[in-house]
């Protein structure tokens, strides 16, 4: 793929997002974000070791083991 495929490429999925933002209210678009169980993350203390879920490898604070996983 050349770049100038690429960059058009990119631009029809901005403009598609685009259009998929605004077609949704935004009073509801943020309600679904905010109350989605995926966003809660737990009070667990950040760690500079293992990583809590795969401990053959250092903590990269990504938030996985503070969240549901998704």
């Amino acid at each position: 793929m050349t770049n100038q495929d690429e960059d058009a490429l990119r631009a029809l999925v901005r403009e598609a997002v685009a259009r998929r933002l605004q077609s949704e209210a935004p009073a509801a678009r943020n309600l679904i974000a905010l109350s989605h169980a995926s966003h809660y993350r737990y009070g667990l203390p950040e760690s500079d070791g293992p990583c809590l879920i795969e401990p053959a490898v250092q903590c990269n604070h990504c938030g996985y083991c503070q969240s549901h996983g998704h």
